[in-house]
């Protein structure tokens, strides 16, 4: 390989490099907000959620069991 063509592929290479880490930095600060937005918006609700579905199902549990006091056998 001559030297232009050898200086050609390592220019290229250097500029791929160049790419490769901007979009590496890039993804890192996305997923960095991705985190960010589950853990300050959405787990939140899903604990709000989860505590009011607890709730109900404890509500139609106690019902459930003075149903089966009353109509023991």
């Amino acid at each position: 390989m001559s030297d232009k063509t050898s200086r050609r592929f390592e220019r290229a290479g250097k500029n791929m490099d160049a790419a490769f880490e901007t979009a590496a930095e890039r993804i890192q600060k996305e997923l960095a907000e991705a985190v960010e937005y589950m853990n300050d918006e959405v787990v939140p609700k899903v604990r709000k959620g989860s505590t009011q579905a607890l709730r109900v199902a404890a509500k139609k549990l106690a019902k459930l069991a003075d149903y089966m006091e009353k109509h023991k056998r």
